[in-house]
């Protein structure tokens, strides 16, 4: 499976509203569409308490903030909110990456590496690479909120759509499984950076034995020494010069 069920969790607490928001949309108009948007964001964060006994924080706060632009729409009536407000949170959530990494305070490190064990290199790979992703999907919402008018009706695919709709058909259609799909090939160029978990249980006894104050042995790098120890590196030679194989 290309997900296991945390991440399953996230993606359908995500785009299970947006979902629900396009039929709605297409059936009853707007102002339906965006009360199915919020009760089912509600119903999702419920689910991911029941689900995984906490609440993620990332789907959290992109949920409040659905709600949040979900509730202006309803009360201006004007479908703008809930359309601007995936461009403000991609745009400000990747300036949060990148001020993270400016100043060495990695988000996604910070909140998953106690189940994802990676070196330093790999969380900020990742951390990298997301941050431009929400760069990309920011100005295309944009793109195609400006160009497809509200008011007007466009014939796709001999469908015809008013601007809310193909906004949602664009999340739903491509957004959603592109998300999916970019998520899953940065989950599988991260094993090049993960570390062994006998290497992070010698880790934590190391951590657990040393004296107060004593430095802590030093995190494990892609590209350290193969005859720096045992712990040294993920990837390598071994000193018959073959190349480790550590997945």
């Amino acid at each position: 499976m290309p997900f296991n069920a945390e991440q399953c969790v996230n993606i359908l607490s995500e785009f299970g509203p947006l979902v629900l928001m396009f039929i709605v949309n297409a059936m009853y108009g707007i102002a339906a569409g965006t009360w199915a948007l919020i009760i089912s964001t509600v119903i999702a964060i419920v689910t991911m308490y029941v689900v995984l006994r906490r609440l993620p924080i990332f789907p959290l706060i992109a949920s409040t903030v659905t709600m949040v632009f979900g509730a202006l729409t309803i009360i201006t009536h004007d479908p703008m909110w809930v359309q601007i407000k995936v461009t403000i949170f991609n745009a400000m959530f990747a300036l949060f990456l990148f001020g993270g990494l400016w100043f060495e305070r990695n988000f996604f490190k910070y909140v998953f590496e106690k189940t994802f064990h990676y070196t330093k290199i790999g969380w900020d790979k990742f951390t990298w690479n997301f941050a431009w992703f929400f760069v990309f999907t920011a100005f295309a919402n944009e793109f195609v909120r400006l160009t497809f008018k509200d008011e007007q009706i466009y014939n796709v695919v001999g469908m015809q759509m008013d601007g809310v709709g193909i906004w949602i058909a664009f999340k739903v259609a491509l957004i959603m499984p592109l998300s999916g799909l970019y998520a899953w090939y940065l989950t599988r160029l991260m094993q090049r950076y993960r570390i062994p978990e006998d290497e992070v249980a010698a880790l934590a006894q190391d951590a657990a034995s040393a004296p107060a104050g004593a430095d802590m042995p030093a995190e494990p790098s892609a590209s350290a020494s193969p005859k720096a120890g045992p712990r040294a590196a993920t990837t390598g030679r071994t000193e018959s010069g073959h190349e480790a194989n550590v997945g």
